[in-house]
């Protein structure tokens, strides 16, 4: 595997199943790593105790929240003065209700409005921040979490799918816009094993994973993973999305 030392990384929803997993790979692979946490969601003990688990005293984290464009903006101004430029970024925090799709009157304007505002909104924010540090490395690589509910319609909520679809427009366009400085990839699951669905159980990733051709829901390894091929084997490729759902959109 392509060595990440020297490279500096910033995982945006470090906290979370597929940011902290994303946060441990790229460490292991030498990267120095920086994630953010959100008041209201692990505190700070519990965040520093997440960093800790990086095994490395050069790694931090830093509370940041993407529906607070004031928040990216403090985020940008540590890094710039502890790191100067930024390597990669990984966008992996966002938020989802379950809410079935012929439920519209479930589906209220707030909720709509919160659900792109941290899944769309949040994430094109982050970037925005985020785009000089990523410049000024000359090499950059941004990465975004999508999902398999942004092509077939079938995720927790009907707005959620079309925020990540969303998400994958986004990458194509930024990928146009950054280009060369900056490339721009996506990686989608389908149902993962962590608790970022409120309801999903063991039963229900036991019956998905039975459905599957692989037999199995996945890992938020399995989503981290590919992550970290965007940084170590993917240098060529900008402006798409890589599907990991266990065959599940065949």
């Amino acid at each position: 595997m392509k060595s990440l030392k020297n490279r500096r990384a910033l995982v945006i929803g470090g906290t979370g199943g597929i940011g902290a997993a994303t946060a441990t790979l790229l460490a292991e692979a030498g990267a120095e790593v920086a994630i953010t946490w959100r008041r209201g969601g692990l505190n700070d003990v519990e965040a520093e105790a997440r960093r800790a688990a990086l095994d490395a005293g050069s790694h931090f984290a830093i509370e940041a929240d993407v529906a607070d464009s004031p928040s990216l903006e403090r985020l940008r101004d540590v890094l710039a003065e502890r790191w100067g430029s930024l390597d990669i970024v990984v966008h992996a925090a966002g938020f989802t209700t379950p809410i079935p799709a012929q439920n519209l009157d479930a589906l209220t304007d707030e909720l709509i409005d919160s659900i792109f505002q941290v899944n769309w909104r949040g994430q094109f924010a982050s970037m925005r921040a985020l785009a000089p540090l990523l410049k000024a490395s000359g090499d950059g690589l941004a990465v975004f979490i999508s999902s398999i509910a942004a092509v077939n319609g079938a995720g927790s909520n009907i707005a959620y799918g079309a925020a990540k679809a969303g998400i994958e427009t986004l990458v194509k366009s930024l990928a146009r816009a950054l280009a060369p400085e900056i490339r721009v990839m996506g990686v989608s699951p389908g149902v993962v094993a962590t608790d970022f669905v409120p309801g999903r159980d063991a039963a229900f990733n036991a019956k998905i994973g039975a459905s599957l051709p692989l037999r199995r829901v996945a890992t938020a390894e399995d989503v981290a993973n590919a992550i970290l091929a965007c940084a170590t084997h993917l240098g060529y490729a900008t402006g798409t999305t890589i599907v990991v759902d266990g065959g599940r959109l065949l």
